[in-house]
């Protein structure tokens, strides 16, 4: 923000301290929820997705921006519909035109866009994805095939702090509009036990990102490949795929991995029976929310601070929104049905 100290505020004791908060104060906060794209699978935020050449990645991303953009169901997994924006960067529109048309037939969206040029990060790419995202509020997902075509070249280009820089801009970007930025990058020849270990470059780029995939076959010319993701927001899973070669389209055959469920929480369940259709919206203070759910015995304060820390799982798997604000009579609570 400034060129150097000297240009700063006289007072800039005040910027300079860490702004620390209580245990107190962090319970009295809602933060907002990271929100699903796909449930259970792929979250708001920046990932990686990673995988040899031509193993099947650009099918896959093709796949997910149609289902996403269609709003269908990918294999078990609950899609959330919104716009996609596919910046298909070794790609060529009549290849693109059809691949797509032999995975999915001549079913249309007008929400699934294409682009084939792009500027890089460092000179103009952000305030191209800043106008796309203006036009389309309901964005979902981005995604950039590859990681290398709008990185800046440069000599410290595999360096740590380069690799954890570009994918800090892209986080900052898909943090600030919540939602979904996945990149295409390449595995490294070296083999590993761990598969992001594998991923080329320095552990920068994991290091900075929310979560990532790997795709791996045994031998390119298989038909079966492995998919691992790892994530803040999502537990890590093992899958299973086969390549439908006449469709090009990627088909879950097993989930190694069990996803654990939270158990169910008696005090949503309560507050999830005090909404309805004809009743979408309950507002009041903590002690009248009470009132209303005789089952529940907690102290307001209590039923408050467990309203900030669920405010994300009340969204997600009960649809219900939740407000929390102060004025003259106290904190008042609003709670809403709200549709996806």
């Amino acid at each position: 923000m400034y060129e150097n100290y000297e240009e700063m505020p006289v007072n800039k004791t005040e910027i300079d301290k860490l702004q620390a908060l209580s245990l107190e104060e962090l319970y009295d906060e809602a933060y907002k929820p990271k929100m699903p794209i796909i449930e259970d699978f792929l979250y708001a935020g920046t990932y990686l997705f990673v995988g040899a050449p031509k193993v099947g990645k650009s099918f896959f991303m093709a796949q997910l921006g149609y289902h996403i953009s269609m709003g269908i169901d990918l294999w078990n997994y609950k899609v959330h519909k919104g716009t996609v924006l596919y910046l298909a960067l070794e790609d060529v529109f009549s290849r693109l035109q059809s691949r797509i048309s032999r995975m999915f037939g001549m079913d249309v969206c007008n929400n699934f866009y294409f682009v084939t040029h792009s500027k890089n990060l460092n000179y103009g790419l952000e305030e191209q994805l800043e106008q796309f995202v203006a036009e389309h509020p309901d964005t979902r997902l981005i995604i950039i095939d590859t990681l290398q075509k709008v990185r800046e070249a440069g000599g410290d280009k595999f360096s740590y702090a380069s690799d954890y820089d570009i994918v800090t801009k892209l986080k900052s970007f898909s943090d600030k509009h919540d939602i979904c930025l996945l990149v295409v990058h390449h595995t490294r020849k070296m083999e590993s036990t761990d598969s992001f270990d594998m991923i080329s470059g320095t552990n920068g780029l994991l290091g900075a990102a929310d979560g990532a995939f790997v795709m791996q076959k045994e031998k390119r010319t298989d038909n079966r490949a492995v998919l691992e993701l790892a994530g803040r927001d999502q537990q890590d899973q093992r899958l299973l795929l086969d390549f439908d070669r006449d469709r090009c389209i990627w088909v879950l055959k097993q989930a190694e991995t069990e996803l654990w469920k939270e158990p169910e929480d008696p005090v949503l369940d309560a507050i999830a029976n005090v909404l309805s259709e004809d009743s979408p919206i309950w507002s009041g203070t903590a002690s009248e929310l009470l009132q209303v759910l005789p089952e529940i015995d907690m102290q307001p304060n209590m039923i408050t601070r467990k309203l900030n820390i669920c405010a994300g799982k009340l969204l997600i798997d009960y649809g219900i929104s939740y407000e929390c604000s102060r004025n003259h009579s106290g904190r008042m609570i609003k709670l809403e049905l709200v549709k996806e």
